[in-house]
């Protein structure tokens, strides 16, 4: 039976219902389980990006933003890492699914293409930070060669040599993007990878370099990869590829926001329940603290409805009220988190305590797309625009 909106959530619910009793366990995973991709394939997460006259869940970004951020931010309050990961998904196919152009059939058809990916099944994710971009996915020294070999979907097939990191859900995904610049050409354009089942010993043109090993976000296999001829498959568009971007760009960093929030709903729901029963004995500082992490929390909360009301408005500054309200978040999350351990005692960076871990995984959404130096370049910009 093809899920709803509606029988999704119950699922997805009934999942993190099922995870949150083991907490500890999670908290402790260097690695991520299979298994949980395979809960959330089956409830029919992946199928909330691909349009509804194809078999999804997609109507329109006005009408089903709300529904990937909500599920997501649900996700973040049982796993963060697996949340982060499987926001990587919607995000990815968003460069597809938010640029329509019927006047450029083969990337309509290449449209189409990722949309049935999705729907039979197949995990996006990216794999296009560089070192020493700063996190501009633009500032790729990766290469692209033109190759007859035959490609996995609608494309022109390209060999891709360069070094990345940061590829979340290494070993998860089934394709994953990247960046390079194509043999002759100056500008960089986005390539998909087909790296279901690739060995990562150089043989199938994928060579680890390093394990993720981040204090933060530390089962997201946030590999970092060696290209060497991998096969790949260019984005069919014609035109920069910031135009994309920009079509994309509010809904990613909504995304990657409610995973953030999820963490920090959590977080505070916990806090509240172990602060109550001696809530009358806290000294005045800790009432302070708790009382202003309360507050940050409700900012927190409004920062990012007001992202998503942009997008449901269709606003043409969604963009902006996105990037404002992951920075906004971003700070707030990890202030937050800072105060409610000063509440809780020093217990609350124990390794056994949730919180050590829910601080460190709230400071990811300061480096994710865009990290800070470059999200503040965009914002200053924007500001003036």
């Amino acid at each position: 039976m093809t899920p709803t909106v509606a029988s999704l959530r119950e699922d997805v619910q009934s999942i993190v219902d099922a995870w949150k009793p083991q907490r500890s366990e999670r908290q402790g995973r260097r690695h991520l389980e299979r298994k949980d991709f395979d809960e959330l394939r089956a409830a029919g997460f992946l199928r909330t990006v691909v349009p509804e006259d194809v078999g999804g869940m997609w109507r329109d970004t006005a009408s089903s933003t709300r529904t990937v951020c909500d599920l997501l931010r649900l996700l973040a309050t049982a796993d963060p890492s697996v949340a982060l990961v499987a926001a990587m998904h919607p995000s990815v196919v968003a460069f597809w699914l938010l640029n329509p152009d019927p006047s450029q059939p083969l990337w309509e058809r290449q449209r189409q293409a990722v949309f049935a990916s999705a729907e039979a099944g197949e995990q996006w994710g990216t794999i296009t930070s560089e070192p020493g971009s700063g996190g501009d996915i633009a500032r790729t020294r990766a290469s692209a060669t033109p190759t007859d070999d035959e490609s996995f979907m609608v494309g022109a097939s390209y060999a891709v040599t360069g070094d990345k990191h940061f590829g979340s859900g290494s070993g998860i995904a089934d394709r994953m993007i990247t960046t390079a610049i194509p043999a002759g050409e100056e500008a960089p354009t986005i390539f998909a990878l087909d790296v279901r089942g690739r060995p990562w010993d150089g043989t199938a043109g994928l060579t680890l370099i390093a394990e993720w090993d981040g204090v933060g976000m530390a089962a997201t296999q946030s590999h970092a990869m060696r290209l060497e001829g991998a096969l790949a498959v260019r984005l069919a568009r014609e035109g920069p590829f910031s135009e994309l971007a920009a079509g994309a760009g509010a809904f990613v960093a909504t995304s990657f926001t409610a995973v953030i929030l999820g963490v920090l709903d959590e977080a505070m729901a916990v806090a509240k329940q172990q602060l109550l029963p001696k809530s009358e004995d806290l000294r005045a500082y800790e009432r302070v603290e708790w009382t202003r992490a309360v507050n940050d929390h409700w900012l927190a909360g409004q920062a990012f409805e007001g992202s998503l009301r942009a997008m449901e408005t269709s606003d043409p500054s969604a963009l902006f009220a996105a990037l404002c309200a992951k920075e906004a978040v971003a700070e707030l999350a990890e202030a937050t988190l800072a105060r409610l351990a000063r509440v809780l005692g020093g217990g609350a960076f124990s390794r056994r305590s949730p919180f050590a871990h829910w601080y460190e995984d709230v400071r990811a959404l300061g480096f994710l797309r865009p990290p800070w130096g470059l999200a503040y370049d965009n914002l200053f910009t924007m500001s003036f625009a």
